[in-house]
């Protein structure tokens, strides 16, 4: 005697998933996230839960998510720190490209460098010749060493 048995899709998420964030709570990526997770508890029935992680410019929230099981109840968000960290380091302890799925893109923000409008440097290619010539005098303002934001002018 022969069983049929149809595939049948579980139910997800069917306990609460954690959202983690590699930055500190008050910054761009946190409001992201508490912002999108209360919507997506709403939408999906469950609990989404923010869990921020910050230091290393994200590199080791991802790497505590590349260390998950693969069942997409750890998420990441990701920033454009995440998709510079290959560049920065040398070795990474996850692969930025392979230990990932994309689910979905939820915004873009936009990097900008300024001066003062007296300097010089009326364009970044300036701005780094300066930064060059004299890397002691050049002041700037970041979110945080090793995010995206953290250009270092004496390179």
């Amino acid at each position: 005697m022969g069983f049929n048995a149809a595939a049948v899709a579980q139910a997800y998420p069917t306990k609460p998933v954690k959202i983690i964030v590699g930055f500190a709570p008050g910054g761009v990526a946190d409001i992201v996230a508490r912002t999108i997770a209360p919507k997506l508890s709403e939408r999906m029935g469950q609990q989404f839960l923010v869990d921020n992680k910050p230091s290393a410019g994200g590199i080791i929230a991802a790497d505590q998510v590349a260390k998950s099981p693969a069942d997409g109840y750890t998420l990441l968000l990701i920033s454009g720190g995440n998709a510079v960290s290959s560049s920065l380091y040398k070795q990474l302890s996850y692969d930025p490209l392979n230990d990932f799925a994309m689910i979905s893109t939820v915004g873009f923000f936009d990097l900008v460098v300024v001066t003062d409008s007296a300097s010089p440097a009326k364009n970044l290619k300036d701005l780094l010749t300066m930064a060059h010539a004299k890397p002691s005098t050049i002041n700037m303002g970041v979110i945080g060493i090793g995010s995206t934001q953290h250009l270092d002018p004496s390179c």
